[in-house]
C-alpha cells in the first residue's frame, strides 16, 4: 500500500516503509519505484509504461519522505536542486550510547569498503573520499535512546548512519553500524521532512511524513518536536 504525501502534475511524494528498497531490485521484486508507478497507472488510467524519475532515495531499511518526479523536467530541475544544495532534508533518529551533546555537527569523510559491503570514515586524502556534513539536536531523551533531529548538508551513502555510529551514537536497530538493540522492522531512522523549490512554478513545498507505527513502541507522540 503506498502512502502518498503530496501529489500533483510533476511530482509525487510517498512515505516510504521500512525494508522496501526504493529501486534497483531484480525485476518482479517489490520496490518503492515499482508500486508508485502502479499507482500512476492504476489512478490514471495510462497505458504502455509509466515514466517515474527517483529524486531522493532511501535506504531499504530507513522509512520517511521519498521524492520522484513525474515529468523529466521535474526530474532535471530537482536534481539540480540536491546536488546545489538547495534542498531541506530533516530526518529523525533514535541513537543508543551515552553523552550525546544537546546539538552539534559532524563533518567527515566518508568511502567504501568494499569488502565489508559498507561506508566508513577515512582521511581526506583517501582515494575516492567525499566530505560528508550534517548537524543535529536533541529532541528527547527516552527509555531506550536519544530521539535527535538531523539536518543533512550534504547526501553521501548511509551518511547519517556511519558519522552517529562513529561517535559511539549507533542508530538504533542498526546492526550493520554497531547498534546493540533491535527495533523491529527496519532501523529508527526516519526522513521526516523534505523542502523543495518547486520545479515548475514558485514557492517551496514542504513535505513532512508521519512516523512509523514501530516507533510508538519508544513512547514517541507524532507532535513531538
Amino acid at each position: 500500500m503506498l502512502e502518498v504525501l503530496y501529489e500533483d502534475n510533476h511530482l509525487l511524494a510517498v512515505n516510504k516503509q521500512a525494508s522496501l528498497p526504493t529501486m534497483g531490485v531484480a525485476p518482479g521484486d517489490p520496490s518503492l519505484l515499482a508500486l508508485a508507478k502502479e499507482y500512476i497507472k492504476r489512478k490514471y488510467q495510462k497505458p504502455g509504461e509509466v515514466y517515474l524519475g527517483v529524486v531522493s532515495r532511501l535506504d531499504a531499511m530507513v522509512t520517511g519522505v521519498a521524492l520522484l518526479a513525474r515529468t523529466s523536467k521535474a526530474a532535471a530541475r530537482l536534481s539540480e536542486q540536491f546536488r546545489a544544495r538547495e534542498v531541506e532534508k530533516i530526518y529523525w533518529a533514535v541513537v543508543e550510547g551515552p553523552h550525546l551533546p544537546a546539538a552539534g555537527a559532524c563533518v567527515d569523510w566518508l568511502a567504501k569498503d568494499v569488502r565489508a559491503h559498507r561506508m566508513v570514515v577515512v582521511g581526506p586524502r583517501v582515494a575516492g573520499a567525499q566530505e560528508a556534513r550534517l548537524t543535529f539536536r536533541v529532541l528527547e531523551r527516552l527509555a531506550r535512546g536519544t530521539l535527535v533531529e538531523v539536518q543533512l548538508e550534504t547526501g553521501r551513502k548511509h551518511q547519517i548512519r556511519v558519522q552517529l555510529a562513529s561517535r559511539g551514537w549507533p542508530v538504533l536497530g542498526d546492526r550493520k553500524y554497531g547498534a546493540r538493540r533491535e527495533f523491529g522492522l527496519g532501523i529508527a531512522l526516519h526522513a521526516r521532512r523534505l523542502t523543495i523549490e518547486h520545479p515548475t512554478r514558485r514557492g517551496t513545498v514542504e513535505i513532512t511524513a508521519p512516523l512509523p507505527p514501530s516507533w510508538r513502541m519508544l513512547g514517541l507522540k507524532e507532535g513531538a518536536s
